[in-house]
């Protein structure tokens, strides 16, 4: 959707749940995921921005700290914003539902520049 002036990434990120909450926490975690393994594609001209980590197979490599990052309440929350708009009238207009499962739509803004912080204070980037 675009960048702000800190940095930060504005996206629409989706997520698939058993519920609201599951769908809302998986699309959190897909935005971050998104930010930092692949390339922003759509949106804006501003957005086309490249994964903090271009390293082949870095998910795989690094397998134990992003399953540690990525857990239920794990670190990656602390990156990641909902935009302004009331979360219950966001998730009422963005929602579809199947049979078995929910799919939620939500903006998020995911703080860049803190993440990129992060990874290289871990090692996981130079």
């Amino acid at each position: 959707m675009g960048i702000e002036h800190d940095g930060s990434l504005t996206l629409k990120t989706w997520g698939n749940g058993r519920n609201r909450a599951d769908a809302v926490e998986q699309a959190k975690k897909n935005a971050v995921r998104d930010v930092i393994f692949q390339s922003i594609l759509e949106g804006k001209q501003d957005c086309l921005k490249k994964p903090l980590i271009t390293e082949v197979n870095a998910e795989e490599k690094y397998e134990d700290y992003f399953n540690k990052f990525f857990s239920d309440g794990g670190q990656y929350l602390n990156f990641i914003t909902l935009k302004a708009e009331r979360i219950g009238e966001q998730i009422r207009r963005d929602r579809r539902k199947a049979r078995e499962s929910v799919t939620n739509g939500l903006l998020v803004s995911v703080l860049r520049s803190e993440l990129k912080s992060k990874l290289i204070a871990d090692g996981i980037i130079k």
